[in-house]
C-alpha cells in the first residue's frame, strides 16, 4: 500500500518505519500539521490508500503549562489533516494515535486488590489540555466517518516504554536517574496507578491494524494490559533490578490540577478482533529497557 505517515521520526513512528518500510510504499509527512496548505499539497501529490496519525506533542505533564501549543499542534493539526485526508480519491483508511489519557477522571475506588479496568465502552472524561485534545480529534473523526465517509481507525495507546534517547517519561526517566545517582533521586507522585506496553508489543499492533483494514474501520481499540501498578510499585521494581538503595524524594515536582489516579485498560476487544495480545510483561519489559540505558550511559 501507499502509506503516508506522520510523526516517523518519534518514538513509536521511527519503530513502525522500519517495520513497514519493506512491505510498502512510505512516505513521511514533512509539513508541519499547522502549515494547513502545505498539508494539504504534500497529500494530493503522494495520494496515500493509508494514513497513519502519530504526530503530536504527548508530554502530558508539559501540555498544563503549554496548553495553546498542545491544542493547536495535537488538535487544529489533526483537524486540517483530516480535512484534506477526506478529499483524497484512494483513502482506504486513517488509523489515529490516541490514548488511554482520555478516560481522565472516573468516579472510582482503587485497592490493592481491586484496579478498576477501562474498555471502549467506558465514558472519556479527559482531564488534561492533552487528553482533551485527543478526544477532541477522536469526535472530529467520528463526525468525519458520519458526514464525510472517511474511513478510520483510533487507537486508545496505553504508556508505552522502551525508549532508547529520551529519558522524559516516567519508565526511562526513573532507570536513568538511578544510573546516574546513587544516593537520591527526585520524583513526582507515587499514588497514581498505570499500566504500561513495551513498545515491540505496540508495534506489533500496530502491524496488524494496518494489515487487517477490513476488520477495524469505524473502530476504536484500547491496547491494555489490564494489569496497572501505582507509580510507587513500578519504581520499586525498578531499584530492585538495579540493586538501588538509595533515597526517592517524592511530590518534588509542581503539582498538577488535573492528576488522574489511574489508568488502567484492557485489550479483550482487540485480542478478539485480531488476535494480538502483549507478549512482554512488565519484569521483562523494564529488564530490556535497563539494558538500553545501561549501555546508553556507557558512551
Amino acid at each position: 500500500m501507499k502509506i503516508l505517515i506522520t510523526g516517523a521520526s518519534g518514538f513509536i513512528g521511527s519503530h513502525l518505519v522500519g517495520r513497514l518500510n519493506e512491505k510498502h510504499d512510505l512516505y513521511s509527512l514533512k509539513s508541519d500539521l499547522r502549515e494547513h496548505s502545505r498539508v494539504d499539497n504534500e497529500l494530493k501529490e503522494f495520494s496515500p490508500e493509508l494514513i497513519i496519525h502519530l504526530a503530536a506533542r504527548t508530554e502530558v505533564e508539559q501540555s498544563f503549562y503549554e496548553q495553546v501549543e498542545f491544542s493547536d499542534i495535537n488538535y487544529t493539526g489533526t483537524v486540517n489533516l483530516i480535512e484534506c485526508a477526506s478529499k483524497l480519491p484512494n483513502l482506504k483508511n486513517f488509523i489515529f494515535a490516541s490514548t488511554m489519557e482520555v478516560y481522565g477522571f472516573q468516579e472510582v475506588s482503587i485497592s490493592p486488590n481491586t484496579i478498576p479496568v477501562f474498555d471502549e465502552t467506558t465514558q472519556p472524561n479527559p482531564n488534561a489540555p492533552y487528553a482533551v485534545a485527543k478526544y477532541g480529534c477522536e469526535k472530529y473523526l467520528e463526525y468525519a466517518g458520519r458526514s464525510l465517509d472517511l474511513p478510520y481507525t483510533i487507537i486508545r495507546q496505553t504508556n508505552s516504554y522502551g525508549r532508547k534517547d529520551n529519558d522524559f517519561f516516567v519508565v526511562e526517566q526513573v532507570i536513568t536517574q538511578m544510573l546516574k545517582n546513587p544516593n537520591e533521586i527526585n520524583l513526582g507522585y507515587k499514588e497514581p496507578y498505570r499500566n504500561f506496553l513495551y513498545i515491540e508489543d505496540l508495534i506489533n499492533v500496530w502491524d496488524l491494524v494496518i494489515n487487517n483494514i477490513n476488520k477495524v474501520k469505524g473502530e476504536i481499540f484500547c491496547l491494555g494490559p489490564n494489569n496497572a501498578v501505582s507509580i510507587e510499585t513500578l519504581v520499586t521494581m525498578i531499584a530492585e533490578k538495579l540493586n538501588w538503595n538509595g533515597k526517592i524524594n517524592w511530590n518534588t515536582k509542581p503539582n498538577r490540577p488535573g492528576e488522574i489516579s489511574i489508568l488502567n485498560s484492557t485489550n479483550k476487544k482487540i485480542t478478539s478482533k485480531l488476535g494480538w495480545y502483549p507478549k512482554t510483561d512488565l519484569s521483562l519489559g523494564l529488564d530490556l529497557t535497563i539494558k538500553t540505558w545501561k549501555e546508553k550511559l556507557k558512551e
